[in-house]
Formats: structure tokens, C-alpha cells, sequence
């Protein structure tokens, strides 16, 4: 464990009054919770800290991802989760209005493009599109990326829920993710995407805002440097790198570096016990 500590000498951890967690291999690594995430995550609420599920899913919206925590032991509904691909159809709108968009990826982002107002196109209709939509696309392929890649270089607007090049599916396995595919189609192209998810501020805010604290009583918990640890840096969150590799020093977007999620849990559990006994703390649980 590396950490730097608060200003003025208060414990990292112990003043934190919500934690947001990214989900793909910080909570769970495909279809298993990883070690600890579950009493990490009621050990937090039974103190009465905000916990909040900030992902960058670009085939799932908070509904499901609720469930899916629902069902595997962390009880969750769709106020505790932020996914970016929740936000693209409101993004797309706030910055053209209502549009013809061709969605690269599941089912779901089409009917959430439908439900903010947007007209959906096929691939085949290409050359009608006024937006372009990638998010994590099974079904990718040679005539996905040439409709794609044309559309924006006939002047589409190109969006992209996020640019991770991997989407985790078991512990240490992998699909290509959003970014691959968008990255592939910024080539052929020749325009760079507008990304939607982590590290951008968007996704930092609407999470922050669901905490209902500052910026700087919140922690961002994540595996991913560039997204999960460099955004909420930006963002003005305490971030929380979780990372096994004992030969990699903390970088400086981390607060703190923890090899695992119980490995965070005693730590906050120490700081906690140890800020809670000040006689002015302000975060026991029932203080306003």
C-alpha cells in the first residue's frame, strides 16, 4: 500500500463520506465478484458513507448493471449506478437535438437513442446519418466499420460511450472494447471521437452529484489509470488505484495504491475508527 496524506494531517480515507467503484475488474472480473468487494461495500453503508457504481459499460445501462449486482450479492438499484451508456442519448441531444443516428452495439443502445428522441438508422443507411453511436458491438465487422467510417467522413458527428481498448470478461481475459472498434473507425476516417465515459468530466459529475458531497469527500475507486484514476483526479475526488503489482510505483493522478479490496477495507476501517473518535467529526453516521 502507497498513499499520500490529506492536508493538514487527517487521515486519507477516514474524512471520505462517499465512495463511487468502478465495476469491470474492481468489483467484479465477468461473472465473479472479486475477493472482499461485497463487505467492502456493506461494511461502507453500514457506516453510513453514499456508495456509488460509476461504470463505463457501453453495452449495459444501470438498470441491468443493478440487477447483475443485485444477483450476485451487493443489493443495488438504478440510483446507484452511473454508466456512461446511460448518458450518450442525452450528450447527443444537449449537443444537437433530435438526430438520425447509426448506433454500433447492442440492441439496448438503440432503443435508449429511440427512447431520448433520436431517429435510429440502419447501416444501410449510412449516408442519412447525422450522428454516429459506438458503443460495445458484438456484431462488428468489415461492413459495420466501412458504413461507420463513411458516415463520419461525410460529416457525421462521432460519438463514443468510452474509449476503453478492453472489455474485461473473466479475470485476466478480454474483449475488444468501445475504444477498439471507435479507434478503428477514427482511422478510417480520419476524425477523432467525442467520448462520453470516464475520464471525462460528465460521467464525474453525475456521480459526485449522487454521492451528495463535495468533490473532495468523495473517492473514486478503480483498476483503470486513465479512465477510473485520472478522471476523478480531474474531477477533484480523492482516487484509489487498485493495483496488485507490488514493482509498479503509485503514479500521481493516486491518492492511494491498495494491492485488493480487503487490503482497502482494514485501511478504511482503521482511518475510519481513528477520524470517527475526534470529538468534531462530522461524518458519523446519522450527523447531517
Amino acid at each position: 500500500m502507497e498513499a499520500r496524506r490529506a492536508s493538514g494531517g487527517l487521515p486519507l480515507l477516514g474524512g471520505i463520506r462517499g465512495f463511487a467503484f468502478d465495476l469491470d475488474g474492481t468489483i467484479w472480473a465477468g461473472p465473479t465478484l472479486l475477493p472482499g468487494a461485497a463487505e467492502l461495500v456493506a461494511e461502507l453503508r453500514g457506516a453510513g458513507l453514499g456508495v456509488v457504481f460509476a461504470s463505463n459499460s457501453s453495452r449495459q445501462g444501470s438498470a441491468l448493471l443493478a440487477r447483475r449486482l443485485t444477483a450476485m450479492g451487493i443489493v443495488a438499484n438504478d440510483e446507484d449506478v452511473v454508466a456512461a451508456f446511460d448518458l450518450v442519448g442525452d450528450e447527443i441531444l444537449h449537443r444537437m437535438g433530435c438526430v438520425r443516428v447509426m448506433p454500433l452495439g447492442t440492441s439496448d443502445l438503440a432503443d435508449l437513442l429511440e427512447s431520448a428522441g433520436h431517429e435510429v438508422l440502419p447501416i444501410d443507411e449510412w449516408a442519412r446519418a447525422q450522428a454516429v453511436v459506438v458503443g460495445n458491438d458484438p456484431a462488428f465487422d468489415f461492413a459495420r466499420l466501412r458504413a461507420a467510417s463513411r458516415a463520419v467522413a461525410a460529416g457525421a458527428a462521432f460519438f463514443a460511450v468510452n474509449m476503453d481498448a478492453r472489455f474485461p470478461v473473466a479475470e485476466d481475459q478480454f474483449d475488444p472494447g468501445c475504444g477498439a472498434l471507435a479507434e478503428a473507425i477514427a482511422v478510417a476516417a480520419g476524425v477523432r471521437p467525442i467520448a462520453i465515459g470516464k475520464p471525462n468530466r460528465p460521467l464525474f459529475e453525475v456521480t459526485i452529484a449522487r454521492l451528495g458531497h463535495g468533490a473532495g469527500e468523495a473517492a473514486m475507486v478503480g483498476d483503470n489509470l486513465p479512465s477510473d484514476i485520472a478522471g476523478g483526479r480531474a474531477a477533484g475526488m480523492v482516487t484509489v488505484w487498485l493495483d496488485d503489482r507490488a514493482d509498479v510505483p503509485m503514479p500521481p493522478e493516486a491518492d492511494l495504491k491498495v494491492g485488493s479490496l480487503n487490503e482497502l477495507h482494514q485501511l478504511w476501517l482503521a482511518q475510519w475508527r481513528t477520524h470517527a473518535a475526534c470529538p468534531h467529526f462530522p461524518g458519523r453516521p446519522g450527523d447531517p
